[in-house]
């Protein structure tokens, strides 16, 4: 698959590259993120050297995954990605470095990021449902998917593997037919 740039008002949504190998590393010091996105730890430059050259870029050429480094003002934001399953399927998955976070970029790259995937081709990827998991507790990565039009549907329990051994996880999917509104979230919204 050809790699392919998204523009939103604010961001530029491109394939990660070579400059950004020395952002990359400097974002996974962030212990928060260490313990919510399955990094290797340590996360060494060379860690972002393979995950440029060894992960990001095999996977785009194969069309198993598309992968964005998320640009805001010129500079390296965070990632967002696709993995792109069988069946018309995917998953979604993104993190912001820590001095980028509370601007709503990520709810930003994020709407560009379904809408590219689940818009018919040759506009976008044309995927029937794109789904979103992270470790129970993640409350700003399950804000963000609300935010998405994401729909909560439930619970893995120790469906994840964590730093510590095996993990709950919340799993929410969005369908190219559903709108993009929020919607109530029990883990999020108790009382709504």
């Amino acid at each position: 698959m050809d790699t392919v740039d998204l523009r939103t008002p604010r961001l530029l949504l491109r394939p990660p590259g070579e400059g950004d190998v020395d952002a990359i590393a400097a974002a996974c010091q962030d212990p928060v993120l260490q313990a919510r996105v399955p990094v290797p730890v340590p996360y060494t430059r060379r860690s972002a050297v393979d995950f440029v050259r060894g992960y990001s870029a095999p996977r785009w050429a194969s069309g198993a995954k598309c992968t964005w480094a998320i640009e805001a003002e010129g500079l390296f934001a965070g990632m967002i990605g696709v993995q792109i399953l069988e069946g018309g399927r995917g998953e979604i998955g993104y993190w912001l470095a820590e001095e980028h976070r509370g601007r709503g970029l990520l709810t930003e790259a994020g709407a560009r990021v379904v809408a590219f995937a689940l818009d018919p081709a040759p506009e976008g990827l044309g995927l029937a449902r794109l789904a979103w998991r992270a470790f129970s507790g993640n409350v700003a990565s399950a804000r963000v998917a609300q935010r998405l039009g994401f729909r909560f549907e439930g619970v893995a329990r120790l469906g994840a593997v964590g730093r510590n051994g095996l993990e709950d996880d919340w799993l929410a999917g969005l369908l190219a037919t559903d709108t993009r509104a929020p919607v109530p979230w029990a883990v999020l919204d108790p009382h709504a």
